[in-house]
């Protein structure tokens, strides 16, 4: 029973955590406390649950336990006021229980942590592990900055939504232009953080793609009219879409986009993402997730006409490059432009990449690696599939990089694009194409 009930609180935690803590936090106006009450609560269930059995519904279970134990919290800081009463009887009326379904308040949760008072450069780790739980630890070796420096600047952004007061309520539409790119932002990095490890064995990661897929959603309908937020929900959807065509099914291999059988692609998804991408065009030019998603419908449209058009995809790449110039959409450029003008092209950009920012990003040292073997540089070629190997996390894709080092392509084979802005070239892992 005991590991039917640590199963049971993981997966409460995993999928309601976010929705729970925006709840919480709402009531409560403290992110710090809410985060206390809540990890509290799931303690609780830990040492409860394997004694009395998994409630019917342990959603309703953690919220209730986190709610009084907030109330307690507020009621031992009260003991010493002077209107110590009061301030309980205000907590418990806050955390008053509310019949029904439990109201899903994540973005407006996010859209506080995206407050322009709070430090740029912590909004979205902030909206990360809020909304989704994501570990300190994780999070800085994915933006590459030490765990007890992101994690001191957590703390000082929760203490400025208290000290501040910032409300967790849905913004006017007048505030929400300022916020909005904060909150995409942060759900494309937990669709890529979730994607990175949906095949290497970690089932709470892979969750992350289908939370990032819900959020895009919510925030896509509240805000229709905002082109990137629908144009981000269009890029997952192209993504998920593709899914089905990433392992084969009796051996589960790894199979690149070039190879996969597009009528394996969910044609729904398709369908709604090049819906979602048509309604997202700005009335200027589009920005960062309208040019990916516009990258990934090209790639989609291989399944109506039975070829991939590089010279679009190579021209969609250099205007994404020049407005957002990341290492990933500069290794997806070098991929596109050696499909179309050869691999001494494509090696040429990726030359131009700072050592610094590249030497452990997988998708370079894949990519660069087939460019090698198609110029005949055998060695170099062999030194970066080696590297590669090291990087890629998942068996599978270990796996196919190790048969793609012994025997080397011998021709320009489609790169892949993967999510969250990196490339996977035509044999690295990522794969969101």
């Amino acid at each position: 029973m005991a590991d039917a009930a640590a199963r049971a609180v993981e997966r409460a935690a995993r999928l309601s955590y976010g929705r729970l803590l925006a709840l919480l936090a709402t009531r409560g106006r403290d992110l710090a406390s809410a985060e206390d009450a809540l990890g509290g609560a799931l303690l609780r269930a830990l040492e409860t649950w394997p004694r009395t059995g998994v409630p019917d519904n342990p959603e309703a279970w953690l919220l209730a336990t986190a709610r009084r134990l907030s109330v307690d919290a507020w009621r031992r800081q009260a003991t010493a006021a002077t209107h110590g009463a009061e301030v309980t009887l205000l907590a418990e009326e806050r955390f008053a229980r509310q019949d029904g379904p439990f109201p899903d308040e994540r973005l407006g949760l996010m859209l506080a942590c995206a407050h322009p008072a709070i430090d740029p450069g912590i909004r979205t780790p902030l909206i990360l592990q809020t909304i989704l739980g994501i570990e300190v630890r994780l999070m800085a070796s994915a933006f590459l900055v030490k765990p007890a420096t992101l994690g001191q600047g957590l703390v000082r952004a929760k203490a400025r939504i208290r000290d501040l007061a910032i409300g967790f309520e849905l913004p006017g539409p007048e505030v929400l232009p300022a916020r909005i790119d904060a909150v995409l932002g942060a759900i494309y990095a937990a669709y890529t953080l979730g994607w990175d490890d949906a095949f290497a064995g970690e089932d709470a990661r892979g969750d992350l793609t289908e939370e990032a897929c819900w959020l895009a959603r919510i925030v896509a309908d509240c805000a229709p009219a905002h082109a990137e937020a629908m144009a981000l929900l269009a890029l997952l959807l192209f993504a998920e879409a593709r899914r089905p065509a990433r392992r084969d099914r009796l051996t589960g291999a790894f199979v690149p986009l070039s190879e996969q059988d597009p009528a394996l692609w969910d044609k729904a998804l398709l369908a709604e993402a090049e819906d979602r991408l048509r309604r997202a065009r700005p009335d200027g030019r589009p920005g960062r997730f309208g040019l990916e998603a516009a990258i990934q419908a090209v790639h989609a449209d291989r399944r109506r006409t039975g070829r991939t058009d590089w010279p679009a995809i190579e021209h969609l790449y250099r205007g994404l490059v020049a407005l957002v110039p990341t290492v990933g959409a500069r290794i997806g450029h070098a991929a596109a432009l050696a499909a179309v003008s050869g691999p001494a092209e494509g090696l040429a950009l990726l030359d131009a990449i700072g050592a610094e920012v590249i030497a452990t990003h997988q998708p370079y040292w894949a990519t660069r690696a087939h460019l090698l073997a198609e110029l005949g540089r055998a060695e170099e070629a062999a030194a970066a599939f080696e590297r590669a190997i090291g990087l890629a996390r998942d068996p599978a894709v270990r796996q196919f990089l190790g048969d793609k080092a012994r025997h080397p392509p011998m021709r320009a084979e489609p790169a892949r694009i993967a999510p969250g802005g990196t490339v996977a070239g035509p044999i690295s892992p990522g794969d969101a194409g």
